[in-house]
């Protein structure tokens, strides 16, 4: 048996080293570790944030946009390795099971999926319980919740959220007794894309990695979503997510000054049902190609930058300016005077818009009284 651990973010020196040291503890021929930090930034969480994707205008997929990449990673060891099935510790009642079941399915047809807690039905206490006697380490408070942290945010599971009504932990609750003083962060913009902040360049997974940590200090980034499974149950996660919270919405703020209103609408209609079918472990639908062309298409004039201001629990973006910027105060500023139009043809135009609304309300007049 071979262990994989793919570091897809949020994972110390010391965390890989404890886990390595775990693997080798419950007897492991060998130990592998993949750094899949930037592939899950290149494939996943730049098409995200270009596609503004929060899944019920709430959740930034935190989970979803890196289980794909893992299950991608754990396939290409094992077959340097020669290896007859692949194994995951998934549960018969989450999401994560399906994303690796279909990722694994796809890109590996011929080996054998192991899924020794969903085939037993074991219990999260069971599991704890079989670690203990074996005096193996467990995670602190893992019989209340459960935490996974990545580089697109940290979820929070556990017995809490099967009660709509119960609060999360206070550490979900409560993150930032004290925050520094409240201060700006500005983020550079390159097709969509961020490539610095406070004008340092960095890499993707850098980036966002650089940007949680300051989201941190403040609290800032923490909710509770409650949405529907792969499976068509409802489910509820806490997650912490400051760094995606932030990019999607200084994204959207850059979008507004480049994008046509029709770019806009459809960006939002195909972001959805891309969030949607990567949710529910979808990735390799060909549909979602297409609509990457689209998205980024659709990125080359998004460019420039945004100011976001932090305090302790909130942000704001109080700022944002592009090279390719449609708001022109040279040809009109609204609600005061404009430069391309004359008095008399706005009032023509709203002469115009205003027929259909009048035709519809005519023709309801006509029924009743014809009905009276």
């Amino acid at each position: 048996m071979h262990t994989v651990f793919v570091n897809t973010g949020g994972t110390s020196t010391e965390a890989c080293a404890a886990i390595r040291a775990q693997a080798m503890a419950v007897g492991a021929a060998e130990h592998h570790e993949v750094d899949a930090r930037e592939a899950v930034f290149d494939r996943f969480v730049k098409v995200l944030i270009q596609a503004n994707v929060l899944r019920g205008e709430v959740y930034p997929l935190s989970v979803a946009a890196e289980r794909t990449q893992q299950a991608i990673s754990v396939i290409d060891v094992a077959r340097r390795i020669g290896a007859a099935a692949i194994a995951h510790g998934s549960t018969g009642a989450g999401n994560d099971q399906v994303r690796f079941d279909i990722a694994l399915r796809v890109l590996a047809p011929e080996m054998e999926i192991v899924t020794p807690i969903r085939e037993e039905s074991l219990t999260r206490e069971q599991s704890i319980a079989y670690l203990e006697a074996r005096e193996l380490p467990v995670p602190p408070k893992s019989g209340a919740f459960s935490v996974n942290r990545g580089l697109w945010g940290t979820t929070w599971g556990g017995g809490w959220t099967h009660d709509t009504w119960a609060p999360p932990p206070p550490e979900l609750l409560d993150p930032a007794e004290f925050a520094p003083p409240p201060a700006d962060v500005v983020i550079g913009w390159k097709e969509g894309v961020p490539v610095s902040l406070d004008g340092t360049a960095m890499s993707g997974h850098e980036l966002v990695d650089a940007l949680s940590d300051r989201a941190a200090l403040y609290g800032i980034g923490h909710g509770i979503h409650v949405g529907e499974t792969a499976l068509g149950i409802k489910g509820r996660i806490g997650f912490e997510a400051g760094s995606a919270l932030i990019l999607i919405a200084a994204h959207r703020e850059l979008e507004k000054l480049v994008l046509t209103k029709w770019q806009a609408f459809w960006k939002d209609q195909l972001g959805r049902f891309y969030g949607d079918r990567l949710h529910e472990g979808h990735y390799f639908d060909p549909a979602l190609r297409d609509i990457e062309a689209m998205v980024k298409s659709s990125q080359q004039r998004v460019e420039g930058e945004t100011r976001v201001h932090l305090a302790r629990g909130r942000f704001a973006v109080t700022g944002a300016r592009s090279p390719f910027s449609m708001m022109d105060p040279a040809v009109a500023t609204y609600g005061e005077e404009n430069h391309l139009w004359t008095g008399d043809e706005s009032k023509a135009f709203a002469r115009v818009g205003a027929i259909p609304e009048l035709l519809a309300m005519r023709a309801e007049s006509r029924a009743r009284s014809e009905e009276g």
